[in-house]
């Protein structure tokens, strides 16, 4: 990607084809130096580089001239739609979430399976260890994630399948869901990236020490996993780009011609008062979606109202940047809304009935934990009372009992065998402790009982010391 001028005016960035290296002897070619960037937190095996070119020309045909062209008199032809060329990107931000996804059910399999294997401790005196999965604590940790794993592999799919659907029609020239398709595409990707890694990070704590060895796959997992917070997009960035188009949304609702896209038509609906919420096990769909609806929908006019008054106060540019959290909170919350009403959509229509009950419960204990962790949002100007808070926090409590016995059954749904997770910790047969020696044993300082250093160091100055005694 370059930036293209043409007839003296920069046209923004565009793709290009470039040779850099000769194709017999694979040196640089003249007026061009590339090398790598140097190490990095993970990816190790990736050779990320640096290239700088000096007057080096290219043939005009070398840009990529599906949507924006170029003539040979340097006319520039501007595609149907500004935002075409993001086809691809959006592709792999579908891509990016659905390897999130993956990584965080990894290290949820890892994390559950280990910790069903492992006992310590009693509950009830005299009556022997039980598995740390038995710890409330150990399950409120961990299921939780095994929750956002399967909301996010859902969203994936969901998020793929309109990819196709927007390349169909650009095909025909149809751009309607574009910006619809990269807002949310931008969203997803900065919202599941980031909480990916930190669960990830839940999972390798519920492991203890093990859990800080690279035989659990944990390190691994979280370098990778913690990269896509940055590639693809910085998430603020990204988070920034989505609230650009939720203001656009809120200003037409609020100008009173609104033509919303889909995931936005809750934006024109009235404010609820109160929340529906009697109890946790008749907390409906149709209610769990509402109550978020309301609340994403308050933060989105609120960022709008923000932003509107500092651009009073200041430009347009300085306005935008002093309600850049607003905004941020804003996306979130929008982001949040999807995967809540998407989640429960993909369960409530399993064809497989049998399996809809655990799904269920995976589902309420993804909306709670949400509530919970924005519980200030929810009680904000009364919509939720304390007692409906405390009614979220024994959905919880029910939510871990119900579902410790499908815990084990649910990551080994997802059929990751060992050469895939590379953990001692995750291992399909639950040898953990044997293969964990097994692993030690190849550690390289393992190779002989006495270390060179001894002879040439420690050994001496032990001598030494017992002379002087």
């Amino acid at each position: 990607m370059a930036q293209l001028y043409t007839q003296g005016i920069c046209r923004g960035p565009h793709p290009f084809i470039v040779q850099i290296r000769d194709l017999e002897t694979h040196q640089p070619l003249k007026g061009i130096r590339v090398g790598d960037i140097g190490p990095k937190f993970g990816y190790t095996s990736s050779d990320n580089g640096f290239l700088l070119f000096h007057n080096y020309r290219i043939p005009r045909r070398n840009m990529l001239m599906r949507y924006s062209k170029v003539e040979k008199d340097g006319t520039f032809i501007a595609p149907k739609h500004p935002k075409l060329s993001y086809g691809t990107m959006v592709f792999v931000r579908s891509i990016v979430v659905k390897d999130q996804a993956t990584f965080l059910a990894q290290a949820a399999c890892i994390a559950i399976r280990y910790s069903a294997i492992r006992r310590q401790g009693e509950i009830e005196p005299g009556a022997g260890e039980v598995q740390i999965l038995d710890y409330q604590t150990q399950q409120f940790r961990l299921f939780p994630q095994l929750a956002r794993a399967f909301a996010f592999m859902f969203a994936a799919y969901e998020i793929r399948d309109l990819h196709m659907k927007v390349s169909e029609q650009l095909t025909e020239g149809n751009v309607e869901l574009l910006p619809e398709l990269h807002a949310l595409s931008s969203g997803l990707k900065s919202v599941v990236t980031w909480e990916t890694a930190q669960g990830i990070e839940q999972c390798r704590l519920a492991c203890g020490g093990h859990g800080y060895s690279l035989a659990s796959a944990f390190p691994d997992l979280y370098t990778c996993a913690v990269a896509g917070c940055t590639y693809e997009g910085e998430n603020i960035v990204l988070l920034l780009q989505v609230a650009r188009f939720l203001m656009k949304a809120a200003e037409e609702v609020r100008s009173g011609n609104a033509r919303l896209a889909a995931i936005c038509e809750y934006m024109a609906k009235p404010n609820s008062i109160h929340s529906r919420l009697t109890s946790w096990d008749k907390y409906s769909d149709d209610d769990i979606v509402r109550d978020f609806e309301h609340i994403a929908r308050k933060q989105v006019f609120r960022a709008y109202d923000v932003l509107k008054r500092r651009q009073k106060e200041t430009s347009l540019e300085e306005g935008w940047n002093r309600a850049s959290i607003e905004l941020c909170k804003a996306s979130r919350m929008h982001v949040r809304l999807y995967l809540v009403r998407n989640f429960l959509r993909k369960v409530a229509t399993a064809a497989d009935v049998s399996i809809r009950d655990p799904l269920t419960d995976l589902t309420r204990l993804y909306v709670f934990d949400l509530i919970s962790s924005s519980q200030g949002e929810f009680l904000k100007d009364g919509f939720m009372s304390d007692a409906q808070s405390d009614e979220i926090r024994q959905g919880i409590y029910r939510c871990l009992e119900r579902l410790r016995p499908n815990a084990v059954s649910l990551v080994d749904s997802w059929d990751f065998d060992d050469l895939q997770l590379r953990s001692v910790l995750g291992r399909r047969d639950g040898n953990v402790y044997p293969a964990l020696l097994e692993w030690a044993k190849m550690s390289p300082l393992n190779r002989t009982e006495v270390l060179p250093t001894f002879e040439k160091y420690l050994g001496p100055m032990m001598k030494e010391s017992r002379s002087k005694l």
